[in-house]
């Protein structure tokens, strides 16, 4: 078994718990691995007794009891590593922070283990990886193509076999373009889902964190530790629940664009491989047709063509006026281009936006995700070279539009193109907060079998779901129980049909409440939410319950087993039953 196979997430795991491996073992072949490698992969590798510090952490604990115990990550230079430079591509502008980034602290307290930090198109400007004072990393399939960018060093690490994972940033493309270049799971999470604290911004209201990975479950493993809320981030958003049931994944329907909308920039190959993609949707059981994908277009050209190109001047305001030869030819001509956008141009922008994400968004009342190309077609590095903007441009054409309309995205590995060797796939992507499903379709895609288990996106490791039926519901009296502790609803749902509800009769200091009784022969199913507590908060939440209600196990409708409130059984023997009403909202309205 090759390096590359033993780093797959789920066999490190599985040699970690046999003794197979040990962490101080396997990071001595990884960094024997890298010091073989291309070395224009690292802007900054770790010293070996740095990345042994990480391993010394490790010593005395038990696998299990880390997510990611001794997983080796690359980390794209963007974002912040304490104690090594943070450059962003330029070593003018380096400096070194104190702290990690939020998203990188989550993975080392999970026990992943930083290898170091990897190149990138500087300040996170453009789609093809050449734009680095520090070269670009070889293509691992054809080094007469490009690596894809900005996310260059961070998507080669993994596919030539160096790490497990690693993270990158997306603001126009860059943690999907590399995936499909490099024949990876590009995730590109939905906006403000994983802190942004502690990186370089390029477009600050737009970036995402990424994750470059060679399977959907590892994407969704490292997706389940980096998501959770951070205060210190004013882009950081919580997951938003529906109070409707969630698309299906064995019933999916995915739209396409129309034939004519299709762009391939010439290349039959690449129009073939779609058309099998496409082929591959349906024979899973998939509803596909086409949809009007103008809106989605209209939005990308939005991007480089209007006001957003000056939030990347922002971002770099001081150090442009301070050092402007310090940056890229190519980059530093995009970003000097935001500093004569006006504020009418950016509301003019802005109002076009909001109608075309009103467009966009009537696709999400017929389609449950849209499939498209992740990119046209890959471009070699002497014609990128030659013109560099507009074939920059090109590679955008599926991408741009992405966080402009608040979509998630993941890019998904779909065949190789005949002639050049390279690798070529296809992304799947859906509206904000759809992450584990779309993870689970790519999952169905890439297998056929759909295994994958969606990620809790609660911050796990350090939150705990609660299940509600009471007083305790949103907006109800005593919801603020859950709010002070900084709880937030992740879903509402219902029990399984085996549960009867009675009205609790209110005492001196309790007002009524309800009590939900398990009757697997006659009781039926009750509407109940989902709350998520920190477990810091969870004791004291608890001990505010008082007899004869407790917490226990609920099952609900879809088989899930989650932590919620039940009732003994002596307490509910002259109770009003409310079963028929289906739950507490409902028995308030008759009152």
């Amino acid at each position: 078994m090759s390096l590359k196979d033993q780093l797959a997430i789920p066999a490190l795991r599985r040699a970690y718990l046999a003794g197979e491996w040990t962490p101080r073992t396997l990071m001595n072949q990884v960094l024997e691995a890298c010091d073989a490698g291309d070395p224009k992969i690292w802007i900054e590798r770790l010293a070996p007794d740095a990345v042994m510090a990480y391993v010394d952490g490790l010593e005395g604990r038990d696998p299990e009891s880390l997510p990611l115990f001794g997983v080796p990550f690359a980390i794209k230079d963007n974002i912040d590593l304490a104690g090594v430079p943070t450059t962003a591509g330029c070593p003018e502008y380096a400096y070194i922070p104190d702290c990690s980034a939020f998203a990188v602290q989550r993975l080392i307290e999970a026990g992943a283990i930083p290898i170091g930090k990897t190149n990138l198109d500087q300040f996170a400007t453009g789609l093809v990886g050449l734009r680095s004072p520090y070269g670009h990393p070889a293509n691992p399939f054809n080094a007469d193509y490009i690596p894809g960018g900005s996310s260059s060093g961070s998507a080669v690490a993994v596919s030539a076999g160096l790490v497990s994972f690693s993270l990158g940033t997306d603001t126009a493309g860059s943690g999907r373009v590399p995936a499909s270049l490099n024949d990876l799971v590009g995730l590109k999470p939905s906006r403000g889902l994983i802190s942004c604290s502690g990186v370089v911004p390029a477009c600050r209201s737009l970036d995402c964190v990424s994750i470059f990975a060679g399977s959907a479950g590892e994407s969704a493993a490292v997706l389940e530790v980096m998501a959770a809320f951070d205060p210190a981030d004013p882009y950081s958003r919580r997951p938003v629940a529906s109070s409707a049931a969630g698309p299906r994944v064995e019933t999916s329907r995915i739209g396409v664009p129309q034939a004519d909308q299709l762009e391939f920039f010439g290349d039959a190959d690449c129009e073939a491989l779609f058309a099998e993609a496409v082929e591959r949707c349906r024979s899973l059981g998939w509803d596909v047709f086409e949809i009007d994908f103008g809106p989605f277009l209209e939005a990308a050209l939005l991007l480089y063509e209007g006001p957003w190109v000056a939030e990347r001047a922002a971002a770099v305001e001081s150090f442009l006026a301070e050092k402007p030869e310090a940056m890229h030819p190519v980059t530093r001509s995009i970003i000097e281009g935001g500093r004569d956008l006006t504020a009418v141009a950016a509301f003019r922008a802005e109002y076009r936006l909001r109608e075309l994400r009103r467009r966009a968004d009537a696709a999400w009342n017929r389609v449950d995700a849209i499939l498209t190309p992740t990119l046209g077609k890959p471009y070699t590095v002497a014609e990128v070279e030659a013109d560099p903007i507009r074939l920059n441009s090109n590679l955008g054409y599926y991408t741009n539009f992405m966080n402009l309309l608040d979509c998630g995205a993941v890019a998904v590995p779909a065949g190789r193109l005949k002639q050049q060797g390279m690798p070529w796939g296809v992304t799947l992507f859906g509206p904000a907060f759809r992450d584990g499903f779309l993870l689970s379709l790519a999952d169905r895609f890439l297998d056929g079998g759909g295994t994958l288990s969606p990620p809790r996106l609660t911050a796990a490791g350090e939150r705990i779901e609660v299940a509600v039926c009471g007083a305790h519901l949103d907006g109800l009296p005593l919801n603020h129980q859950l709010t002070t502790r900084d709880g937030w609803l992740v879903e509402k749902t219902a029990t399984a049909p085996e549960y009867r509800m009675f009205v609790l009769p209110a005492g001196e200091t309790v007002p009524e409440r309800p009590g939900l009784v398990r009757d697997v022969e006659g009781g039926g199913a009750i509407e109940i939410e989902i709350w998520s507590l920190p477990a810091a908060a969870f004791g004291s939440f608890v001990e505010g319950i008082a007899s004869p209600l407790g917490i226990g196990r609920l099952r609900l409708a879809d088989d899930r087993e989650v932590s919620g409130f039940l009732c003994e059984s002596w307490a509910v023997r002259e109770a009003e039953e409310i079963t028929s009403l289906g739950g507490w909202r409902a028995w308030r309205e008759t009152r």
